[in-house]
């Protein structure tokens, strides 16, 4: 079946190996806007730098990222478009709404029981990225996004994921949602999504490799979706030895069917100082799994089989989708 990128659609044997939760630019659209010396941007230079990025990694192995940046963490669909035109990687898009408390102002008097009342809009925004495609450069989307962190089930989350779960059932796009792993939101996350009729294959809950807790990481894998081990390169929080033992414990129970690697990395993103995230998250690039990572991995008994499987055919089987749309 095909896949659609931002370069049109391909096979999903072209996918190969896959880095599922990545972003290219998470900026603030009206920072950029109106204050773009305030966060060091220059979208000419951005997308050079992205495309320089993008080169690096079709060098070390991967051909294709998905790229996580939806509402609410300054998507960038144009320049996104911009450097998929000069890159040897497959870029996919995604479409959602990234909320960890209260949803944005827009749509608070918006929607069943608001002050205007009307259908849910996040389902037709949603559906019309996935099928018709993304305003402004007509990329459909091939992910959904959805958030539930620390704060967890707030009104305004559940409501963003019961919107994420309807347009899944409309279109089948599968769903990856940020989790908040020491919490266990990804219970809270899988419960209602399932309760809106998505299927737990469906369903990637991101960063579940924040923790070692193998009661729940065994709790959420029996119940059937994939798990994000998607943060290496964020010591702050969980170190990479104990991320590999992690990946490599579930492993060797036989669980690499289930598992899904990647950094949760960028090519700018506003949210500090270039130069202080440099320093904080020195190891926090496209480049870690396949140039570190990886040897770790098989140090901590990981074989060749088992990282194919990670890389390639998991990847491949949750964006395969049986329609082609």
């Amino acid at each position: 079946m095909s896949i659609n990128t931002y370069r049109g659609s391909i096979e999903a044997g072209e996918l190969g190996a896959t880095l599922m939760h990545e972003h290219v630019f998470t900026v603030s659209p009206e920072l950029a806007a109106n204050y773009p010396w305030a966060i060091d941007w220059d979208e000419d230079q951005a997308v050079d730098s992205a495309v320089e990025k993008m080169q690096r990694l079709k060098e070390s192995g991967i051909d294709t990222i998905v790229d996580l940046t939806v509402l609410g963490i300054g998507r960038q669909p144009r320049l996104v478009a911009r450097v998929a035109e000069r890159s040897p990687v497959n870029i996919v898009a995604s479409t959602g709404l990234y909320v960890l408390k209260e949803i944005p102002r827009y749509f608070r008097l918006r929607g069943a029981g608001a002050l205007v009342v009307e259908e849910e809009p996040l389902v037709d925004m949603f559906v019309h990225d996935i099928v018709k495609g993304i305003e402004g450069v007509g990329v459909k989307a091939s992910m959904l996004k959805c958030a539930i962190d620390r704060d967890g089930m707030t009104p305004d989350v559940e409501r963003v994921l019961r919107a994420v779960g309807r347009a899944q059932r409309a279109t089948g796009v599968p769903v990856t949602v940020h989790t908040h792993a020491r919490k266990r939101t990804g219970l809270d996350a899988l419960a209602v999504l399932t309760e809106e009729g998505v299927h737990p294959s469906q369903i990637i809950l991101g960063h579940s490799g924040d923790s070692d807790d193998f009661g729940y990481l065994t709790e959420l894998l029996d119940s059937g979706p994939y798990l994000g081990m998607d943060r290496f390169g964020l010591d702050v929080f969980l170190s990479v030895e104990r991320r590999v033992e992690t990946v490599a414990r579930l492993c060797a129970r036989g669980w690499a069917h289930r598992l899904i690697l990647s950094h949760d990395a960028q090519c700018h993103n506003d949210s500090a100082p270039r130069a202080h995230i440099a320093a904080a998250f020195p190891k926090h690039d496209y480049l870690y799994l396949p140039t570190e990572v990886f040897d770790m991995l098989r140090g901590a008994g990981v074989d060749e089989s088992s990282l194919d499987q990670m890389m390639v055919v998991n990847p491949r089987d949750i964006l395969d989708r049986p329609d082609g749309s």
